[in-house]
């Protein structure tokens, strides 16, 4: 079926205590969409201020939309999250519903494969060590020796969807061999930047250089444990901007303690923020930082008005430009969109 006659409605429930700008409230008007836009913090707050919406929205928030809180949403047919991963959103109870789940992966695809890099760079040229050692008056190049090289290494992506992608091309002239592992990698993405496609046992193996860039979902809960870490090479560095629970954190502090593996950037943590007693806030060889590596001075921009033009493609019946549940029986004819890619 296709969307009512009557003007659709987008209801913007998780805020992350932000405001939106004047201007996303007069583009939905001028397109004859409704908007509202207030915290919601439980589920009779759903229901009053999105029982009746269209699409629902959340910036990053999960405060409300629980699976077994979808049933206050009759009119539903589409969820944004804004930003990349979708662990937060039921995607399966959703999608038995019907409801189309869209993300925004491109508002922050640049900053987080910078900040990837930054942490690998960070990590073997022992930098945050070198800068503490500085500030406290001791110069003395022994202190922090960079144990590791960069060219003619081999790293290794664990996905291999648009962040992983640039993390390859932007490190193209390091001279590295690039493996991924990703079962839904196009083959042409892959042959595009002179990726070899490997299980993932193999490219820990192989690899001296890991980074994680795959979401999390019940089946890459802890895909990072004790068995496979101790797969990897002693020197291998391991960098994850995904999700924390991605990797076994308990296993990962034993891992760098015991030398299974010379080192860690991490901007993700089971536990955000982690209590002052985590040791991996100890460990030398791991440069921490706090879950903000897709934030940039353009995130915020960037993220509104993809959010803004995704719920918009929603409202006039097309495929959103990326789509986590692309095999959902949409409760809407949707037409596809050039721009999108699931």
């Amino acid at each position: 079926m296709r969307l009512t006659e009557a003007p659709v409605k987008v209801a913007l429930v998780g805020l992350d205590g932000l405001t939106p700008p004047d201007w996303v409230g007069e583009r939905f008007a001028a397109a004859g969409v409704n908007f509202v836009a207030e915290e919601c913090n439980g589920r009779a707050d759903l229901e009053k201020i999105a029982g009746d919406a269209d699409i629902l929205w959340v910036f990053g928030s999960h405060r409300c939309l629980y699976a077994d809180n979808l049933d206050v949403l009759p009119r539903c047919g589409a969820i944004i999250r804004t930003g990349s991963g979708t662990d937060n959103v039921p995607v399966a109870e959703a999608t038995a519903r019907g409801i189309v789940v869209a993300n925004t992966p491109d508002a922050l695809t640049e900053a987080v494969s910078d900040h990837a890099i930054g942490l690998l760079f960070a990590v073997i040229r022992r930098i945050a060590v070198q800068d503490a050692a500085v500030r406290r008056g001791v110069w003395d190049r022994t202190v922090a020796w960079p144990d590791w090289h960069v060219h003619g290494q081999t790293l290794g992506l664990v996905g291999f969807g648009r962040i992983a992608r640039r993390v390859a091309r932007k490190l193209s002239g390091f001279d590295l061999s690039v493996l991924a592992f990703d079962p839904y990698a196009v083959p042409a993405d892959l042959q595009a930047l002179h990726v070899r496609s490997v299980d993932l046992d193999t490219l820990l193996v192989e690899s001296d250089f890991v980074s994680v860039h795959c979401p999390l979902t019940p089946e890459t809960f802890h895909v990072i444990d004790e068995q496979r870490l101790r797969r990897m090479r002693a020197h291998a560095v391991l960098v994850n901007t995904s999700r924390g629970a991605v990797v076994d954190e308990q296993a990962l502090v034993r891992a760098l303690r015991e030398g299974w593996i010379g080192g860690a950037g991490l901007d993700v943590l089971e536990q955000e923020p982690p209590a002052l007693d985590n040791p991996l806030l100890t460990l030398p060889n791991t440069v921490l930082t706090p879950h903000i590596s897709g934030y940039s001075d353009e995130y915020l921009v960037r993220s509104w008005q993809l959010s803004v033009d995704t719920a918009l493609d929603l409202a006039r019946g097309k495929w959103p430009r990326s789509c986590v549940n692309r095999e959902v029986q949409p409760r809407w004819t949707l037409t596809e969109n050039h721009t999108a890619r699931g």
